[in-house]
């Protein structure tokens, strides 16, 4: 499937491939429909945003995309997600490449308890590099990425732990983007933090998303208005409704989304 975008910058229309297409996916947790056949397109060079209520499939969606859900060993599913045109539940997918190119970032902070430069160097020496110039390379390109590079230059032999909440949570980031994935997935990163940390890390997913394919899972809607070029909104499993972030925030198709975002419930 293709979709046609409008890009304000040519006049011609731009023909473009989703990075990712799920395919009326569900998933069950036993006996419980976590999703229900859901079918979503993630562009690359998008940030796109997921809310919903509590229970509504979000964080489920990114556990599926990354296959964490193998995890769980009442987890089944049915339907396909393609990667690039290919089934990520495949039988020869290696799960530690996928996890590896689909990035997965969580609510809570877990730096290593190590320097900041060993958080950032030890995905890509678990992966293989040895170079130490590589290894300095990706730890300044990521830490830059994330926005943290001017804050932390003269620190990376300090314990990680001793950076604030946001600057945790950006270097958590930066770890994902060492490995150089093609697709960053944040399940509600900002949910602990203060308004100048959640400021920090929309503006660097802003920089991001000129490399990647962001999917950020919010329970906050102004975040979704500011920090997304595309929302979807979930709910009890089922995706209600999917489009550019002004359009849904401001016409909405379906009154259950218009009802979610003016705050009925939730």
């Amino acid at each position: 499937m293709t979709t046609i975008l409008h890009n304000p910058n040519n006049t011609k229309a731009k023909a473009l491939a989703p990075k990712v297409a799920v395919r009326d996916f569900s998933a069950f947790l036993g006996e419980y429909p976590a999703l229900r056949r859901i079918n979503l397109d993630i562009f690359p060079n998008e940030r796109l945003a997921i809310i919903g209520p509590a229970g509504s499939g979000k964080s489920t969606l990114l556990r599926c995309l990354n296959r964490l859900t193998d995890l769980e060993s009442s987890f089944r599913r049915e339907g396909t997600i393609l990667l690039d045109g290919h089934d990520i539940y495949g039988p020869t997918v290696s799960v530690p490449a996928l996890r590896r190119t689909v990035g997965m970032v969580y609510a809570v902070p877990t730096p290593l308890p190590w320097t900041i430069r060993e958080n950032i160097t030890f995905g890509p020496r678990m992966d293989g590099v040895r170079s130490k110039s590589k290894l300095e390379q990706l730890v300044q390109e990521s830490l830059e990425a994330a926005c943290l590079w001017t804050e932390v230059k003269d620190r990376l032999d300090e314990l990680a732990t001793n950076l604030s909440g946001g600057q945790q949570q950006r270097l958590c980031i930066a770890r994902v983007l060492a490995l150089e994935p093609n697709i960053l997935l944040l399940d509600e990163p900002c949910s602990g933090l203060d308004p100048i940390s959640t400021a920090s890390i929309e503006e660097a997913l802003a920089e991001l998303k000129s490399k990647y394919a962001i999917v950020l899972v919010t329970n906050n809607t102004k975040q979704a208005a500011r920090a997304s070029d595309r929302t979807a909104f979930f709910l009890m499993g089922e995706l209600i409704e999917a489009g550019p972030t002004a359009k849904l925030f401001t016409n909405p198709e379906h009154g259950r989304t218009g009802q979610y975002i003016t705050g009925h419930f939730g």
